[in-house]
């Protein structure tokens, strides 16, 4: 079985190709720093006895995402694990920077899901988990791009998932929606989270076990799930103010 993981080179991702080394998967790990994915390849392959392929690639590159599919089709399991946030408001953030994001946290996700799924429907059989976030959940003051950028992964899986459904597919698609999380994340979007962040090893360890068993919506956490369910029920406009005056605090001195 084989399992392709982008941003694969920390965080998340990193934790995620572990956890399914453990189970003896072998991986395609996709990311931009060649050294830390290298160093993860010969860990995986000295202590697990896994087959491991890296892939340096800026998925913010449409062809780029195109040339993995073509040179990667023999995958049972795919997770869309690669993205990052921009933090300030939207009249003074870097446009440059947005559209990257939307590159990455959007596009390459419809590309990748769209051409792995196609092929896995054909054989009525595979998995894709999508990371989206909890933010994807509620409107995101101050990170505007990073917020909607989740709400369109997770809508998107919603509507596959129901697509499949109706089809009867063995074919299941799963979305992670964490909270935050101790990774490289806050670093490359300028912030620091008030909230209590939960390790990038437990959530993988989460994530995994309920993709595994074909767990539709994963949120690890029971602070996250309470958030999650709060902002279903609160008015947008209140849920919109209570996330401004978070982030307000979040932003580094």
């Amino acid at each position: 079985m084989n399992v392709l993981i982008t941003g694969a080179s920390s965080g998340i991702g990193r934790d995620m190709a572990r956890e399914f080394a453990m189970r003896k998967y072998n991986l395609v790990l996709v990311g931009r720093n060649v050294e830390r994915l290298n160093n993860l390849k010969l860990e995986l392959e000295e202590n697990y006895k896994v087959t491991v392929k890296t892939v340096s690639m800026d998925l913010a590159i449409e062809e780029n995402c195109k040339q993995l599919y073509q040179e990667n089709k023999d995958i049972d399991l795919l997770v869309n694990n690669a993205g990052f946030g921009v933090f300030g408001e939207f009249t003074n953030t870097d446009l440059q920077k947005e559209i990257n994001l939307i590159q990455t946290n959007i596009v390459a996700v419809h590309i990748l899901t769209k051409l792995y799924l196609q092929d896995m429907v054909k054989k009525n059989e595979g998995k894709i988990l999508n990371v989206s976030s909890i933010a994807g959940s509620m409107p995101g003051p101050l990170m505007c791009a990073y917020y909607a950028s989740k709400a369109y992964v997770l809508r998107l899986s919603e509507g596959i998932r129901e697509e499949l459904n109706k089809k009867k597919s063995n074919v299941k698609i799963s979305v992670l929606q964490p909270g935050p999380v101790d990774t490289n994340f806050n670093k490359v979007a300028g912030v620091q989270f008030n909230l209590s962040s939960k390790s990038s090893e437990y959530v993988a360890k989460y994530a995994v076990q309920k993709f595994l068993k074909g767990k539709f919506n994963i949120v690890p956490g029971f602070i996250i799930k309470c958030a999650k369910f709060f902002s279903k029920i609160t008015p947008n406009f209140i849920v919109a103010k209570v996330c401004y005056h978070m982030q307000e605090r979040k932003q580094k001195e």
